[in-house]
C-alpha cells in the first residue's frame, strides 16, 4: 500500500535531473562482506605501541560506606602501572553534561569514581592500569578496599519517600530517593465515575537491558607534547563523545579526535560516555601511553545501565459502545543509582504518548522517576515502552470485560488518515500516518476470523491457542536541540568516483548502505561508484548520531543538501564541455548526457579529470570545486516524523508446563517510503526478537540486599532462533513530512513486540480466566496466574 510520490529532482533550479534507481531497492549491504568474513575493524582490534590496559575495582556491596583504600600490594605487582582513585581523577573533571539534555538543565549525580560511598553491585570505585588486561585483573584483586556495609534499598517501589519512610536514601540530595516527576493535567474522574465501562490495571515491567553483542570499550591515546587526544570507542554518537571528552578534560574540541569502526550493536546504551568512559579519559592523560579499556560481559550486565524497569497503574473510560473516553496512567520508573543521562524528562515521554494511536479525547498521567541501589537507568530502544505496553494490555482486558473481541475495540478506536493531522490530548501533533492501516494490513495478512475458528477448534482438543495485537505510533527523527540537523559531505575524487561523508554512527543498522543508495540517486551515479566514509570526527561533518531513530529521515536530509550543490556544479561543467544549456543535462549512470540526444554525454571521470587536472580549461569564474559540505536542519513545521505499526502474534501455551510457543509473528509498519527493505525488515526484526526476550525471558534480577542474580547468560536468558518464529511483514508506505518523506523505523520493533506477546498469553488463557500484567511472562509465572485464578 502507497500513498505519494518521492521527487528527486532539483526543484530549485530544475537543472541535472536524476532518476531514482537505488533507493526503495533491496540492495545488498555492503558492510556485509566484510563483517561476514572476518575483516570487521572493533575496539578490541585497536592495538597501539606501548598500549595499556585498565581494569576496575568494583564493589561487591549495593551500599557501604568506602574507609580506605589501600593500593600497595597492586602496585607492587610487576607490570602494573598505576592504581587511581576519586582522589586522583575526579577532580579533574571541568564540564560533564550530555547534549542530548543540554549544559542548562539540573543533573543527577554522576562522579566518575565512587566518592565516600559506593551504591551499588558493580560500582567503580578505583581503576588499575597494567601492562595487559591479564595482571590489570590480577592486580584489582589485590586492592584493598575497607568496607562499612550500610543498608540498601534494592526495590524502587519500597525506596519512594526515603528515610521518612523507612527506606536507605541513596543520595543524601534526594532524601525521599525521588530524581524528580511529572504530571499532566490531572484525571477526570466524573468521567471515570459516569461512563459505562472502566478497566484499570496494574502493570509491573522487569529490569532488563540492551546486551550488545559487543561490550562497551575505547583505546585513548594522549598525546602531551602536542596537546592531542585521539579515541577510538564502540559509540553510536562519534561528535558527541568528541565534544564530552573536551568539554570533560577542558581542552579545545579541535585536538579531539574520535574514530569508531564497526561497532557490534548499541540500542542506546552507547548514545553518552558513561562513568568509565569518563575514568579511562581521564586517567590517559595521567598514563604514558595509549590506554585501552573493554568491558567483559559480567561488568555489561551488572553496570552498563538498567532499562525497562516500571510499575504503574492504568486505567481507561468507555462509553457504552466501546469508545475510549479517558485514559490515565500513574507510575514509578527505576533509574538505579547513577541514571545517565537526566532521567525525568525522558521519562515523561511514557506519560506524553500514552494515548497512542487512539481517538482519546481526554488524557492524564503522573510519575516519579526513583532512585535504587541498583544500575542506572540507561536509554534503550523505544525507552517509552511502557505506554504502549500498559495501554495495549488494558485495550484486551477492557475487551473482554465488555464481552468484544480485542480487535474489534481497537477498530472502534483507532486513528484514520482522513483525521489528520490530530493533537493527542497531551498536545502531540500525530501527521502523515494512518495507524488504522496497518492494523487492517495485519489483520488481512493473519486471517483474523481464520485464527478464531481454529482457535476454537483447539480449545475443544484441550488445546490453547492465543492472539494478540499491539499498535504504536512513535516519533522519529525528533528534532530537538543537537538531533534537529545533520551534516554531509560529497565528494567527488579525481577518478570520477564517489565519497560520501557522514557522522555515522553505525552500530548494526546499515546506514553504511543506505547512505550510499541515496548519494547515488542524489548525483545519478551507478552505486559500485559510490563509497562512504562515517565515524571519523577528524573528516566528517558533526551529526547527532544513532539515537531517536533519526539516521534515516536525518541522514536522507543531509545528503539531499549535500547532493543538491554538488549536482549543480557537476551540472555545470558537464553543459560547459557539452556545448549545451545546463537545463539539458540529465545525470544517469555516473555521466552526464543531454536529455534530447542520449549519445551526447560526458562520463564522471573525464569530468573530474578536467576538474582536477586541466582546471584552466573550465570557463572563466567556474569553480573547479566538485565537493560540497552542507547540513540539514528540520523545519520548525516539521520537527517530528511520526511511524506507526501493528504487531500481530499468536501463540500456543502448555497450561500443564507454563512454556508458550510462538506459533506466528506478524509486523506491519509505516515508515514512510523505504530506503532499502531489507534494512527497515532488518530493523523491525531485531527490535521485535529484543521485545519477545522482554516478554518471555530476559530478567535482570536482585536480591534484598541488592545482589545482582543474573550477571552471566546462565541467568540473563536471551531469545534464540528456537523461541522466534519467522517474522511477516506487511508495509504501508505514507510519506512523511521530510525529505523523500523518510521516517526512522530503528525502535518501533522493540515497542511494539513485548505487548503483542503478552496479550497473546492473556489470549490463550482468556478461558481459564488468567491474566499476565508481571513481567516477564516466564513459565512459573504462568502456572502461576492459571492456579490463581482456579482459586
Amino acid at each position: 500500500m502507497q500513498r505519494g510520490v518521492i521527487e528527486l529532482t532539483d526543484t530549485a533550479s530544475h537543472t541535472g535531473t536524476v532518476t531514482a534507481r537505488y533507493a526503495g531497492r533491496r540492495v545488498e549491504r555492503i558492510e556485509d562482506s566484510r563483517l561476514l568474513t572476518g575483516h570487521g575493524s572493533f575496539v578490541d582490534d585497536i592495538s597501539r605501541p606501548g598500549m595499556l590496559h585498565a581494569c576496575f575495582v568494583r564493589s561487591p556491596f549495593a551500599r557501604a560506606r568506602i574507609r580506605g583504600i589501600d593500593a600497595s600490594a597492586a602496585l607492587d605487582l610487576p607490570g602494573v602501572h598505576a592504581v587511581f582513585t576519586a582522589a586522583d581523577l575526579n577532580p579533574d573533571v571541568r564540564e560533564a553534561w550530555h547534549a542530548v539534555a543540554g549544559k542548562d538543565i539540573p543533573d543527577t549525580p554522576r562522579p566518575p569514581l565512587a566518592e565516600a560511598e559506593v551504591r551499588f553491585v558493580g560500582d567503580p570505585l578505583a581503576l588499575v592500569i597494567a601492562e595487559s588486561r591479564y595482571l590489570a585483573e590480577d592486580a584489582v584483586e589485590l586492592v584493598d578496599v575497607d568496607y562499612e556495609p550500610l543498608p540498601a534499598v534494592a526495590d524502587f517501589t519500597r525506596a519512594v519517600g526515603g528515610s521518612a519512610a523507612g527506606a536507605p536514601v541513596v543520595h543524601d540530595a534526594y532524601p525521599d530517593n525521588v530524581a524528580g516527576g511529572m504530571g499532566g493535567a490531572p484525571p477526570d474522574e466524573d468521567t471515570f465515575s459516569g461512563a459505562a465501562h472502566v478497566a484499570s490495571a496494574h502493570v509491573y515491567q522487569q529490569i532488563h537491558a540492551p546486551v550488545p553483542i559487543e561490550t562497551r570499550g575505547m583505546v585513548v591515546d594522549w598525546q602531551a607534547a602536542s596537546g592531542d587526544l585521539t579515541i577510538w570507542a564502540s559509540t553510536q554518537t562519534p561528535h558527541e563523545l568528541r565534544a564530552f571528552a573536551a568539554r570533560l578534560l577542558g581542552i579545545p574540541a579541535q585536538r579531539v579526535r574520535v574514530i569508531m569502526r564497526d561497532t557490534g550493536g548499541g540500542f542506546g546504551q552507547k548514545v553518552v560516555p558513561m562513568r568509565e568512559d569518563m575514568c579511562v579519559l581521564l586517567a590517559a592523560r595521567r598514563v604514558s601511553a595509549p590506554l585501552k579499556w573493554i568491558e567483559d560481559r559480567r561488568e555489561n550486565l551488572m553496570t552498563a545501565g538498567q532499562a525497562r524497569h516500571v510499575d504503574g497503574d492504568v486505567r481507561m473510560a468507555f462509553d457504552e459502545d466501546g469508545a475510549i473516553l479517558a485514559a490515565d496512567i500513574d507510575f514509578l520508573q527505576d533509574v538505579g543509582a547513577y541514571p545517565t543521562p537526566y532521567p525525568v524528562l525522558t521519562t515523561a515521554a511514557i506519560g506524553m504518548f500514552f494515548p497512542g494511536p487512539y481517538r482519546v479525547p481526554k488524557a492524564s498521567f503522573n510519575y516519579k522517576t526513583v532512585f535504587s541501589n541498583t544500575a542506572g537507568l540507561a536509554a534503550y530502544r523505544g525507552p517509552w515502552q511502557y505506554e504502549t505496553l500498559t495501554r495495549e494490555i488494558l485495550l484486551d482486558i477492557a475487551a473482554r470485560q465488555m464481552g468484544l473481541d480485542p480487535l474489534e475495540l481497537r477498530r472502534r478506536n483507532i486513528l484514520r488518515g482522513d483525521e489528520m493531522p490530530y493533537f493527542n490530548p497531551n498536545g502531540m501533533p500525530y501527521d502523515h500516518v494512518a495507524p488504522a492501516d496497518t492494523l487492517e494490513q495485519a489483520v488481512k495478512i493473519l486471517d483474523h476470523e481464520g485464527f478464531r475458528t481454529m482457535q476454537a477448534e483447539a480449545l475443544a482438543q484441550g488445546r490453547y491457542l492465543g492472539l494478540g495485537y499491539s499498535a504504536y505510533i512513535e516519533p522519529t527523527g525528533a528534532a530537538t536541540g543537537h538531533l534537529a540537523s545533520e551534516g554531509a559531505t560529497i565528494r567527488m575524487e579525481s577518478t570520477g568516483k564517489i565519497n560520501v561523508y557522514v557522522n555515522g554512527g553505525s552500530t548494526g543498522n546499515s546506514i553504511e548502505t543506505t547512505v550510499v543508495q541515496l548519494t547515488a540517486d542524489a548525483l545519478g551515479a551507478d552505486i559500485a561508484d559510490v563509497a562512504t566514509i562515517q565515524g571519523d570526527t577528524a573528516v566528517t561533518p558533526y551529526g547527532a548520531g544513532t539515537q531517536g531513530s533519526r539516521s534515516g529521515p536525518m541522514t536522507a536530509g543531509a545528503v539531499h543538501e549535500a547532493g543538491t550543490i554538488l549536482r549543480r556544479q557537476i551540472v555545470a561543467m558537464a553543459a560547459a564541455m557539452l556545448g549545451v544549456e545546463e537545463t539539458a543535462v540529465e545525470l544517469s549512470g555516473s555521466k552526464a548526457l543531454v536529455r534530447e540526444d542520449p549519445g551526447t554525454s560526458v562520463s564522471f571521470a573525464d569530468l573530474a579529470y578536467r576538474a582536477y587536472y586541466e582546471p584552466q580549461q573550465l570557463p572563466p569564474g567556474m569553480s573547479a570545486s566538485l565537493e560540497a559540505t552542507a547540513r540539514f536542519t528540520s523545519p520548525p513545521t516539521a520537527p517530528i516524523h511520526w511511524a506507526n505499526a501493528t504487531h500481530a502474534c499468536t501463540c500456543e501455551v502448555d497450561v500443564e508446563t507454563g512454556h508458550v510457543t510462538l506459533t506466528r509473528y506478524i509486523v506491519s509498519e509505516d515508515v514512510g517510503p523505504m530506503i532499502n527493505p531489507n534494512v527497515v525488515e532488518g530493523q523491525i526484526a531485531g527490535g521485535t526478537v529484543q521485545g519477545i526476550g522482554g516478554a518471555l525471558l530476559e530478567q535482570m534480577s536482585y536480591d534484598e540486599d541488592g545482589n545482582p542474580l543474573s550477571s552471566t547468560f546462565v541467568d540473563y536468558l536471551l531469545p534464540t532462533a528456537t523461541e522466534v518464529p519467522p517474522i511477516e511483514y506487511g508495509h504501508v508506505e505514507i510519506p512523511g513530512p521530510g525529505v523523500g518523506g523518510y521516517k526512522g523505523c530503528g525502535e518501533g520493533g522493540a515497542i511494539g513486540s513485548t505487548p503483542a506477546v503478552i496479550n497473546a498469553i492473556n489470549d490463550a488463557l482468556a478461558p481459564l480466566g488468567a491474566t499476565i500484567t508481571t513481567l516477564p511472562a516466564s513459565p512459573a509465572a504462568i502456572i502461576e496466574a492459571i492456579e490463581q485464578a482456579a482459586n
